[in-house]
């Protein structure tokens, strides 16, 4: 390999918004990294869904192209 290409490989803290706090190695420039969704509280791991559509844009989509997609028997 060539010598001094490589960027710096460094730990990082990692915070997620449920407040879980963890250590990884990284080489991004930051030590400090803020993340919406980990392991903890993502629905996947913790097989519990969360509801995120609050400002009812399913609704808001169905109102404006429901029509489009109904087929006529």
């Amino acid at each position: 390999m060539k010598q001094n290409i490589h960027p710096n490989y460094h730990e990082v803290n990692v915070s997620c918004s449920c407040g879980n706090k963890f250590t990884t190695q990284s080489t991004m420039e930051k030590e400090d990294f803020n993340i919406e969704v980990c392991s903890q509280c993502h629905p996947f791991y913790t097989g519990k869904q969360k509801i995120v559509d609050t400002a009812g844009r399913v609704d808001k989509f169905n109102q404006k192209y429901g029509n489009m997609f109904k087929r006529n028997v």
